[in-house]
């Protein structure tokens, strides 16, 4: 889940932090006080396209860093460590940094690294739902995989046995279509394929290898401007006439020498022994550093020719660097098989009836199995949607069968009414944006505890929204709070009244610059809030009792 948030110079958010807990969480706030811009800030780390417009007029750059606490998600953990990010103790920290002129960098665990990584990552990290993404309830092509994830660990070795048949099915087809060439294609085909294999081969690829002789590279090349950063760096914390390890040091000794005449003091003189002694461990890391960046000039030449090396394969064959070294396996098989001279048209043909039997008969279990629970989901979305004030709602999935493929045969849509004696019909041509969020909100619910995304943030969820429907929807979002860290921003008192944390975003004027803040409210502050949130900037008694009531309820 996330812990913390901190935005600095993201449009009219200058500095702001948030400290997040579990369960439900409200942020409230009058319109344009900076709400969503909260939501967009998560979305950058997430990987989102970043925008030079997002940065605060006047700032060089803008900040997010958002931190996450996984150390209940031993999935999560196992991702980072198969893309080589350090987990520490369950703690995860991402930070993106946006330009003026609209240049990116990301960092994760203080570690460079690229957005296709960090969207890889954010996907199980953040489930985000914006004002209009319910729109992708939409697609038919995305309800197949929302029932399967409510199917969970029930379906996941049909559906592994029907993936592993369909490539066993493909790669004997292809078999086939590579011996069916004539003895003359065979052997241009062979000399073709072993050429490229060689040259892959010696070429002796690895993944990730391409970032890190770029990062070498970007270091040889500064070598002097990386040096003088890390002297002039040490001169300032140690080494000059003034600096910050001596001032620190007298810091300490003069407010030690008082520190028993005051108890409050001593904590002050705890936290600078603590600072001056993270400052003594930086310059003697900064030392070894300055120590270890070396101008090597056969090196850098080097590194320069194996990135051409690499860079020219990549023109060549037209693939990124992971898809060339998937590339090696392919070129490898092909060659096996056209080198086997036992292999026959004859026999690959019936490898490929074969695969295709029993592919055919996996896909037919996995499509019983999924038929076999239509019913309940159903019932379930459903009787969410009648909690929503939808009472006369009814949803159904239904099934066409579509050619098999490594998710089986079954083409699932989405039908729903919200009208008595109309049959439920497509999404798309039924259900108005109000309906479409309330689907999606029982869809939600449903899934709890099923989907594997720790954090659920809701973009105003409850657009025209009120009375009963809104009080519904507010209990939906804390019930998800039980299996989930959910998020809200929301205009409804209904729904602050449900958090078990509310924030206020306010925004504020100085020196003819516009400012946001958040606040936590508690107590006393909260009841106001929730009563403006009633009835507007003029709160009276009966508002305040509202609020109280809200709250107790």
């Amino acid at each position: 889940m996330i812990t913390d948030l901190s935005v600095e110079n993201i449009a009219v958010i200058e500095k702001a932090h948030l400290h997040l807990g579990p369960g439900f969480t409200v942020l409230t706030g009058e319109t344009g006080a900076g709400k969503s811009l909260l939501v967009e800030a998560i979305g950058l780390v997430l990987g989102d396209r970043a925008d030079s417009d997002l940065v605060r007029a006047g700032a060089a750059r803008g900040r997010v860093r958002v931190s996450f606490d996984l150390s209940a998600r031993r999935d999560l953990l196992d991702l980072m460590a198969a893309e080589g990010i350090a987990s520490g103790d369950g703690q995860l920290s991402i930070e993106r940094e946006v330009s003026s002129e609209g240049r990116s960098t990301t960092r994760v665990q203080g570690r460079n690294v690229s957005v296709a990584s960090l969207r890889k990552l954010g996907v199980g990290l953040v489930d985000l739902h914006g004002q209009h993404d319910h729109q992708l309830l939409l697609d038919p092509l995305q309800h197949l995989p929302t029932y399967d994830q409510w199917l969970g660990e029930g379906l996941e070795p049909l559906l592994e046995r029907v993936r592993a048949l369909h490539a066993d099915w493909i790669g004997a087809k292809q078999s086939l279509a590579l011996v069916r060439r004539s003895v003359k294609d065979r052997q241009q085909r062979l000399d073709l394929l072993s050429f490229q294999l060689n040259e892959l081969e010696t070429a002796e690829l690895s993944l990730g290898e391409v970032e890190e002789l770029e990062q070498q590279l970007s270091r040889l090349r500064n070598v002097e401007r990386l040096q003088a950063a890390a002297r002039g760096a040490m001169e300032l914390l140690q080494r000059g006439e003034v600096n910050a390890v001596e001032q620190l040091g007298e810091a300490v000794k003069q407010l030690d020498a008082v520190a028993s005449l005051d108890a409050l003091l001593a904590e002050h003189v705890a936290a600078l022994q603590s600072s001056l002694f993270e400052v003594q461990d930086a310059v003697l890391e900064l030392g070894r550093y300055e120590e270890g960046v070396e101008a090597d000039p056969e090196q850098l030449a080097a590194i320069g020719e194996r990135l051409d090396l690499i860079q020219r394969l990549m023109r060549k064959h037209d693939r990124a660097e992971p898809e060339l070294i998937a590339l090696l396996d392919e070129l490898r098989r092909e060659k096996a098989v056209l080198e086997d001279a036992e292999s026959s048209e004859e026999a690959l043909g019936a490898r490929v009836q074969q695969t295709e039997a029993a592919l055919l008969e996996g896909a037919g279990v996995l499509s019983a199995y999924r038929k076999e629970h239509a019913a309940r989901f159903a019932e379930q979305v459903t009787e969410h949607l009648r909690e929503l004030a939808l009472e006369r709602a009814c949803f159904e999935l239904h099934f066409d069968s579509k050619p098999v493929d490594e998710l089986g045969i079954d083409a699932v849509t989405f039908r729903f009414t919200a009208n008595a004696g109309e049959p439920p019909r497509l999404l798309s041509r039924t259900a108005s944006g109000g309906e479409l969020s309330r689907v999606m909100l029982a869809l939600k619910v449903v899934l709890a505890g099923k989907v594997g995304v720790p954090t659920l943030i809701f973009d105003e969820i409850d657009t025209g929204l009120s009375g009963r429907a809104a009080a519904v929807v507010a209990k939906k979002l804390q019930e998800l709070g039980e299996f989930h860290q959910v998020i809200s921003i929301s205009h409804l008192p209904q729904l602050a009244g449900r958090a078990a944390a509310h924030y206020r975003i306010a925004k504020s004027e100085h020196a003819l610059r516009t400012f946001t803040e958040i606040l936590h409210l508690e107590g006393e502050e909260r009841v106001i809030e929730m009563a403006r949130m009633l009835a507007g900037e003029e709160i009276g008694d009966s508002a305040m009792a509202n609020a109280r009531e809200l709250l107790r309820n």
